[in-house]
């Protein structure tokens, strides 16, 4: 307790969680978001034949969690829509991702070592977003554990959840592709966040949540960075989960070579972004 006296770690993560998000932690929120977006097999494609239809795709990766806990509490799905400001840097980040000259904006973004900031910045949105979630719906539902739960883990997974729909948009219908079915490692984190969160705001965790979000945050932003550093689409939480379904369910225990799969660089197969990276490229390559 002397310790955490004299760095005045409560302060520090008091004002951590009061910390503004907007415009800086938002900017990279948006950035990573719709970065994602044209690593998507034809999104470069939808973005010159149907520019609209690219930017509500745009929109949907930047707000569809918002949308999403919206339509579950019973409020207008478009009410976030009127932050003009939000809006307005959403979509000069996406013209700047996919119509900026010689790609210099895309470039620029998607170089690592920036990546690496943006990705850990844009974590510490998604923490926040599935604490206010939880918040909102405990007001909403005082005494309703598994709709804080829900709704924290839409906020901070929603655009996962939403991905089919989105997929719609771009003329793609891949339902193999559902989140709930192969469920990612962000939105893995986001529903055992929401869990964390309602603990908390039923205080039966005993932890403030200026805390509780510090804490969090600093786990997805490392977990992430290292993940995205290593091009791993791995889990944090991949052994635990194997024993827990294997004693609860009765699942097939995963191999050991599965969860050490990623450190194999010559077994790893390519990631989503390298495969369309590389076909952009030899498109272009044809062009000439």
């Amino acid at each position: 307790m002397d310790v955490l006296g004299v760095l005045n770690l409560g302060e520090v993560a008091g004002y951590f969680s009061k910390m503004a998000m907007f415009p800086v932690f938002d900017l990279a929120y948006y950035i990573v978001s719709i970065l994602y977006l044209k690593y998507e097999p034809g999104s470069v494609e939808v973005s010159r034949r149907s520019p609209v239809a690219s930017w509500l795709c745009a929109m949907l990766y930047c707000f569809g969690s918002y949308i999403l806990a919206d339509i579950m509490l019973g409020v207008c799905p478009i009410d976030y829509f009127q932050h003009n400001s939000h809006i307005l840097l959403a979509s000069a980040v996406w013209y700047l991702i996919f119509y900026c000259p010689l790609n210099l904006f895309y470039k620029c973004v998607a170089f690592l070592p920036i990546k690496l900031v943006l990705v850990a910045l844009k974590e510490v949105v998604r923490t926040r977003k599935i604490a206010a979630g939880v918040h909102h719906a405990h007001h909403a539902y005082h005494h309703g554990f598994l709709i804080m739960v829900i709704t924290g883990y839409v906020k901070g997974s929603g655009v996962a959840l939403m991905s089919n729909f989105e997929q719609l948009l771009r003329g793609v219908w891949k339902p193999e592709t559902n989140e709930i079915l192969n469920m990612s490692f962000p939105t893995k984190a986001s529903l055992y966040g929401a869990i964390l969160f309602t603990l908390q705001e039923a205080h039966i965790l005993p932890v403030a949540k200026s805390t509780l979000i510090c804490v969090f945050t600093l786990f997805m932003a490392t977990s992430k960075v290292f993940m995205t550093a290593r091009h791993s689409h791995g889990s944090p939480f991949a052994l635990i989960e194997s024993w827990v379904c294997h004693v609860l369910f009765g699942s097939p225990l995963a191999s050991d070579d599965d969860h050490h799969a990623p450190a194999a660089p010559a077994a790893s197969p390519k990631t989503k972004e390298e495969l369309s990276e590389g076909t952009r490229k030899r498109k272009s390559k044809k062009a000439e």
